[in-house]
C-alpha cells in the first residue's frame, strides 16, 4: 500500500470507518522507521504528520489489554515490547523498555530508561538510566540524555508538535523538556534545566537580554535560572533558563562539549 493511500485510510478510520489493518500497518511502519511522526523539512522547519497521531490513538482504541511475559518478567498492557533489537543494532539494558511503535536507530544505547511509542531516537544516541522519551518525541543523532532526563510526550491534540531534540545535543541530569519545546543542534542543557512552552529562555551573553520561548538556539549552553516577578502578594522569583554561552562551532563536538562544561562550570 502506498503512503498516500494509507494516509487516506487512516483519516477515514479517524472519521469513523473501521480499518484495523490500516492502523496496524501504520504502526508497523513507525516501528521499523519507514515513517516518523515529525520530520525536519529542507527549510529547517519541522513538519508534524497529524494522520500518524491519529493512527497511534486508533491503535490504543483497537488494542486490548493482555498479559505479556518475558522470562520471569510479566506486564499487563495494550502495547507489546519492541523486538529484534540485535538485528537493528540497538543495545537495551534491563530493565529498560522500548515500546512497539517506537523507532531506535542503529548504535543507540538505552540504559534502564523508557522510550514510548511514536518516538524516534537517532543513531548513536544514549538514553541514560531512568531517562524517559515520551510518545512521538523526536531525538536526533548523537544525542546524550543523561540520567533522569524527562522528555515529554504528545498524542493529543492530534497534530501538536512533539518535543524535538536535534542532533548532537547534550541534556544534563534531571533536565526536563516538555510541551513541544525544541532543543537546537549541539545545545547543552545543564542539570535540572526545566523547559516548558512558557519558560523564558534568556540569552544573557550580550549587553541586553534576548528572550526565547519554546526553542533553544543551536549550540547554546543553558543553565537553570530565576527571575523576579511581582504578584498581588508581593515579589517572588520564578524559574527561567539562562543561555550563558555557546559551544564552539570550530571544534569537534566532544572536545567542544568538554571545553564548554569546564569554561562555564555547567553541572551535568
Amino acid at each position: 500500500m502506498g503512503i498516500e493511500s494509507l494516509q487516506a485510510r487512516i483519516e477515514a478510520a479517524w472519521a469513523g470507518t473501521e480499518d484495523r489493518a490500516a492502523v496496524d500497518e501504520a504502526l508497523a511502519l513507525l516501528d521499523d522507521g519507514t515513517l516518523r511522526v515529525a520530520e525536519k523539512g529542507a527549510d529547517g522547519d519541522w513538519v508534524v504528520h497529524t494522520w500518524l497521531h491519529h493512527a497511534i490513538l486508533l491503535y490504543f482504541r483497537y488494542a486490548e489489554m493482555a498479559v505479556h511475559e518475558v522470562g520471569p518478567y510479566q506486564f499487563h498492557d495494550k502495547i507489546p515490547l519492541k523486538r529484534n533489537l540485535a538485528a537493528q543494532g540497538v543495545r537495551l539494558v534491563p530493565p529498560g523498555h522500548i515500546r512497539y511503535g517506537a523507532h531506535v536507530e542503529p548504535g543507540c544505547v538505552v540504559m534502564p530508561g523508557y522510550v514510548n511509542l511514536g518516538a524516534r531516537v537517532g543513531a548513536g544516541s544514549m538514553v541514560d538510566t531512568w531517562a524517559t522519551v515520551g510518545s512521538c518525541a523526536q531525538i536526533g543523532r548523537g544525542v546524550h540524555l543523561s540520567g533522569g532526563v524527562g522528555i515529554g510526550g504528545v498524542l493529543e491534540p492530534p497534530g501538536a508538535t512533539p518535543v524535538i531534540v536535534e542532533d548532537g545535543a547534550f541534556l544534563g541530569s534531571r533536565s526536563i523538556v516538555v510541551e513541544g519545546v525544541r532543543v537546537g543542534e549541539e545545545a547543552v542543557l545543564g542539570a535540572n534545566v526545566v523547559l516548558t512552552a512558557s519558560t523564558r529562555i534568556i540569552d544573557v551573553t550580550g549587553p541586553e537580554e534576548v528572550v526565547y520561548k519554546g526553542v533553544v538556539p543551536p549550540r547554546s549552553v543553558v543553565i537553570p535560572g530565576m527571575r523576579p516577578k511581582r504578584f498581588p502578594a508581593g515579589e517572588y522569583h520564578v524559574p527561567c533558563a539562562l543561555i550563558i554561552g555557546q559551544r564552539k562551532a570550530s571544534t569537534d563536538r566532544k572536545t567542544s562539549l568538554n571545553q564548554v562544561l569546564r569554561e562555564h562550570a555547567v553541572a551535568v
